[in-house]
């Protein structure tokens, strides 16, 4: 392909819009390109896909994982004192919902955590203290349990992921505990959440 013949075809057609004609095509332009860059950022940050695997078991944090159907809450007291929303992607939501008593390959369960605080706007309502919400996150907000049978054939088939409320992964002494937290609920596939239909 010759560049100069292209440059002259070309030219008139860009001399038509004149010296303004480009300022609002560059504008939208660049305006299109800033706004994507900010998007994709904004995903980016927001749930930390592209962090640092867990060691041990080497999972990363799912991108969209806060998209995943609920399958329950929980409230956990004494130290801990948190809220969590236990979350499950397609295969561990069908697997519920039908009632297996062990999960395929490929489910993934994440738990979500927040300190649990009392609300002062709703117990102004209420003129009692009785309502609690979520608060900030705790330092370890998220964790991941992942089937692959092959894979984690040591641990009961589950590889396991903690993660703080920055997206960095827990050290390897914390993830070692992850299996033998999970063992008491061997018969019910080493899972200790139930389906809240």
């Amino acid at each position: 392909m010759n560049v100069r013949k292209v440059w002259k075809q070309a030219q008139p057609a860009a001399l038509s819009l004149g010296r303004h004609g480009m300022r609002p095509i560059a504008f939208v332009f660049v305006a299109v390109v800033a706004l994507a860059g900010v998007l994709a950022h904004m995903a980016h940050a927001s749930e930390h896909s592209e962090g640092s695997a867990a060691p041990i078991f080497g999972i990363k944090i799912f991108p969209g994982y806060r998209d995943w159907k609920l399958i329950s809450v929980a409230h956990e007291a004494g130290n801990l004192n948190d809220i969590r929303a236990i979350l499950g992607n397609d295969k561990a939501i069908e697997a519920y919902r039908k009632g297996k008593e062990s999960f395929p390959d490929g489910t993934v369960i994440a738990r979500l955590a927040w300190n649990f605080v009392p609300s002062v706007e709703n117990n102004k309502v209420f003129g009692r203290d009785q309502s609690f919400v979520a608060g900030t996150a705790p330092d370890w907000y998220l964790q991941f349990m992942v089937k692959d049978s092959k894979k984690y054939a040591a641990t009961g088939g589950w590889g396991y992921a903690q993660f703080d409320k920055d997206g960095n992964p827990a050290d390897a002494a914390k993830h070692a505990t992850c299996f033998a937290c999970h063992v008491p609920a061997k018969d019910r596939d080493y899972v200790f959440t139930r389906y809240a239909p």
